[in-house]
Formats: C-alpha cells, sequence, structure tokens
C-alpha cells in the first residue's frame, strides 16, 4: 500500500504525466496532483522527481518505509527529526513535528554562528536541536530506525561556445513561453507581483496576469512604485500599489518570525510578507521572478568574480556576509571555533574545481542562498498569508540553459544577465529590460534609527533574552555607533534583533 502522507506543491507537466500514467485529468488539481505523484512513484520507485517539472516536496509510506523528496531547487521546504525511540517524524513545516510524541524541543545554538554572518538559516541544520532540513536536489528513505539522504540532482555547469548572445536569447524566450502556460491552469486567475526590475516585468509581460501587485514608501528615494506602475501601464495590465509604513513594517515583524518558523535577517522579508497579506485580499495566485538573478548572473557582486579568482573559496559564502569571525567572537558568549560558514560551501567548490569564478559563485548561490533565504521567505510568507505563488524563472528548464551559457553571456563590465536583459527586450521597452539593478529596497537603515520607530528594537536587542546569548556591552557599542552616524551596522543591528524576536517567539 502506497499512501502519500504529506505534499505541498506544483506539478507543472501534470497533463504529459496523466497521459504517461493513465491519471484522469478529470479529477480535482489537488487529487490529480496525488494521484499523479502515486503512480508516478510505482513507476519510477526513487527516481520520480526525475521526471517531475515544478515546485515539491512530500513523503510516501509503504511497507513500514518512509520515503521523502524535496524538489531541485529547494523551492519548497521539508523537515524531519529522529526520535529517541527511533521513529521519524516530518512535514514541509516546523510545527508538523513540534506537538508530535517524541519530539524534545531544545535550541541549537551552534545554528546563531552561521545565521549572524549570513542573516538566513544555511545548511541542513535548524535552530531545533535534531530537526534537519532535507537539503535541495536530494531524497530520503527512512527504514529500520535509520535515515539515508541520496542526492538526485547536481547544479552543474557546462559551458557551450557555440552560440551567440542572440541565441541565447532566443532559447531563454522560447523556453520561458513554453514554461508560462504550465505554472497554472487555464480555470486558475493569477495576478503577478512587480518590482522596478527586469525580472517581474519580464514575467509580468509573458503572462497572462491583468493585475500586478507592487509595494512603495512615502520616501522617494526608495519607492520603485512608480517605476512599477509604468511598466505596467506599458504594458496594458492594472497595478495596485500597497504603501508600507514604518509602523506597519515592525509591527509585522514578530508575525514574519512566527510563521518563518526560522529566523530570518533578509529586512526585505518584511515587506514581502505585507505584501503577501496585501495581495491576498483579491486574489489566492501570484506568480514572482525569484531564480533568474542567481541562474544567469544578476547580483551587481558578480561582476567582480574574475577579480576574485581563486580567493573565492576561501570568503565567499554567499550573497551576504554581515558578520566576520572576529565580529562573533567579541559578540558571543559562546563562541565555537570549529563553526564557520565557509565550512558550508567546501563541497561546493570541490564540485565547481576548473569552473570560472562567475559559475563558482552562482552555485553557492543556488545551492545555499536561494534555499535558506529567497524560497523560504516565498513559502512561508505567502503560505502565512492564504496566497499561492508559482515562480516561472525557477524552473529546471530554465536553468539547463544557464548551465550551458558562458558566463561573458550573463556579465560583462557594464551589465549583469545580459542574455536575459537581451531575452526579455523582446517584450520589453529596452529602458525597462536594460533598467539598471537596484535591488529590493527597504529604508529599515534610516528608520530603525528613528527613535520614534524603533523601541521594539531598543527593548528586545536589550532584554533578558539578548544576555542569554551576547556580551552586552558589545551589543551596545554597535548600537551607539549605529546610532552615532554610522548607518552601515543596520545589518548587524537587525541580525541580533531578528534572531531574538524569533527565540522570544518561540523559546523565550
Amino acid at each position: 500500500m502506497i499512501d502519500l502522507t504529506c505534499y505541498r506543491g506544483h506539478i507543472r507537466n501534470w497533463a504529459a504525466l496523466c497521459g504517461e500514467l493513465g491519471v484522469d485529468k478529470a479529477l480535482s488539481p489537488k487529487e490529480r496532483e496525488k494521484a499523479i505523484i502515486v503512480a508516478a512513484y510505482k513507476k519510477w520507485g526513487r527516481d520520480i522527481a526525475d521526471h517531475l517539472y515544478g515546485m515539491f516536496a512530500f513523503a510516501i509510506e509503504e511497507d513500514g518505509k518512509v520515503f521523502c523528496v524535496r524538489d531541485q531547487f529547494g523551492t519548497k521546504p521539508f523537515y524531519y527529526y529522529v526520535t529517541a525511540d527511533g521513529r521519524l517524524l516530518y512535514g514541509t513545516y516546523i510545527k508538523d513535528i513540534l506537538d508530535k510524541e517524541g519530539f524534545v524541543k531544545e535550541l541549537n545554538e551552534d545554528a546563531l554562528q552561521h545565521y549572524l554572518t549570513l542573516t538566513y538559516p544555511a545548511g541542513e541544520d535548524t535552530f531545533f536541536k535534531g530537526i534537519k532540513k532535507l537539503m535541495p536536489g536530494r531524497y530520503l528513505v527512512f527504514e529500520n530506525s535509520k535515515v539515508t539522504v541520496t542526492r538526485y540532482f547536481t547544479p552543474t555547469f557546462k559551458p557551450d561556445e557555440s552560440k551567440s548572445l542572440q541565441d541565447w536569447a532566443d532559447e531563454i524566450h522560447s523556453t520561458l513561453l513554453s514554461v508560462m502556460p504550465e505554472v497554472k491552469l487555464e480555470s486558475e486567475t493569477a495576478e503577478s507581483f512587480l518590482s522596478g526590475g527586469v525580472d517581474s516585468s519580464y514575467v509580468l509581460a509573458v503572462s497572462d496576469a491583468q493585475m500586478s501587485d507592487s509595494c512603495g514608501y512615502d520616501d522617494e528615494r526608495f519607492d520603485e512604485s512608480p517605476l512599477a506602475k509604468k511598466t505596467a501601464d506599458l504594458l496594458g495590465r492594472g497595478n495596485s500599489r500597497c504603501r508600507i509604513t514604518p509602523e506597519m513594517y515592525f509591527e509585522a515583524v514578530p508575525y514574519v518570525m512566527k510563521n518563518m518558523e526560522l529566523p530570518l535577517g533578509d529586512a526585505s522579508a518584511i515587506v514581502f510578507a505585507i505584501a503577501c497579506r496585501e495581495t491576498a485580499k483579491h486574489t489566492k495566485l501570484c506568480y514572482s521572478g525569484e531564480g533568474a538573478d542567481e541562474f544567469f548572473g544578476g547580483y551587481n557582486m558578480y561582476r567582480n568574480a574574475e577579480r576574485y579568482g581563486e580567493n573565492l573559496k576561501t570568503f565567499y559564502v554567499g550573497n551576504t556576509n554581515i558578520m566576520k569571525e572576529d565580529d562573533k567572537k567579541r559578540l558571543l558568549k559562546r563562541y565555537n571555533e570549529n563553526i564557520l560558514p565557509i565550512d558550508l560551501v567546501k563541497d561546493i567548490y570541490a564540485e565547481t574545481e576548473g569552473l570560472d569564478p562567475l559559475s563558482k559563485m552562482s552555485d553557492v548561490d543556488i545551492q545555499i542562498w536561494l534555499e535558506g533565504d529567497i524560497y523560504l521567505n516565498v513559502d512561508k510568507m505567502s503560505e502565512a498569508a492564504g496566497l499561492e505563488i508559482r515562480m516561472p524563472l525557477t524552473d529546471r528548464r530554465i536553468f539547463d540553459i544557464a548551465s550551458r551559457m558562458p558566463s561573458r553571456f550573463k556579465v560583462n563590465e557594464e551589465m549583469n544577465k545580459v542574455a536575459f536583459r537581451t531575452a526579455a527586450s523582446k517584450v520589453l521597452p529596452e529602458e525597462i529590460a536594460f533598467r539598471k539593478k537596484l535591488g529590493f529596497v527597504v529604508p529599515i537603515r534610516y528608520w530603525m534609527a528613528d527613535d520614534n520607530y524603533n523601541t521594539p528594537v531598543k527593548e528586545t536587542i536589550f532584554g533578558g533574552s539578548a544576555e542569554k546569548f551576547f556580551n552586552m556591552d558589545e551589543v551596545k557599542a554597535i548600537w551607539d555607533e549605529y546610532k552615532g552616524g554610522n548607518s552601515d551596522l543596520w545589518r548587524k543591528v537587525w541580525t541580533i534583533y531578528t534572531f531574538l524576536v524569533w527565540y522570544n517567539e518561540y523559546f523565550a
């Protein structure tokens, strides 16, 4: 008896699979996907994920064995825990495990050292001792009280020098056009998140979404919503703007850390959570543009890749690197010299030995940053709001193009995402397709310094929970320097604060 005991996701190639597996297309979408997974497991067994396109994490129980799998890039989370008496607890939420018999709740304080550098929970260990993440591109088999994890997908890069820039742009565009119809059913209606950037603009342009959703601030220095509105107007789509105030932002922090289930120090996560809640008021399905930056060289720092060269493996641990080891030695009451963020990526550098520096940087971010920050945020905040998000650019077929594309078509001295922008220019005005990347800007460095708004931060970082982990003289020194005008220290303050807010939600 095969029992699908746990599943979250969306299978994009469901129609082809129904024909191949003999599944009735007339079933409801939910029942149809369940039937596809069971039938696919019967046919392909542990190779099932190789035949699925989309976003998924699920578990199957059969004859006393448990089989669990997570999609290639980790768009959906999966957690597991082995009890003292040898039982497996698991789920796509940590809360699926917390209340189960046999779970013992203890803080994994070692995770804090990685967090203070990366600002997100990287690697397989979580902040709950014993609860592990099944990492992307892996499946787990539990039998006779033993866990065996097998990797079925590894991002690989094999540059093809035979194609021109236009060839790559054509392939990106034609592939995205073929993927888009699979991202939702004809009977479903979707809106699309829209910033001022090329990724979300491109997704909107090739989608059937008639309404776009954006965020903005009163401070024009950080407000990209007018650019989003201009893009929507040019494409003949509607645009809904959510105005985010400092009060709204700080009020949402405990909600975000509670529903994230793990601490996340990405300041944009709060904005995204608010956007999800507002968008869910008028739709239950939304497109979003994650994935292209990591696949196609979107971050401005990637333009330094050649300059970093072989030194990358000594320091590059992903998109964020907030606190150095000396910082953490001063800050933490208990510092373990054997816990180093660089150890999280040593295997990735071994896999990419001989590749160019940009490919190495991209691979680190695909395997560590995307899973630990971006997809965690998208999944948890959308689910908390009752909104389903689908990401067309996060697809094996899109990555396959990026894996074959030489780095010079991703980044050059003047531009990032060169081929991707060229593809997007087929459906977007050049001023949008080739607009300089700004990132998801949040005015938090200024808001947090303002005594009109920062009371929750001060009360938390100087509260009783902080004294358990941090040397308070060092916390005060960081805060005083930040308040004294060194606004670059906002990330250190924010990373301390978000951990403590999360800790107070789950352990205080």
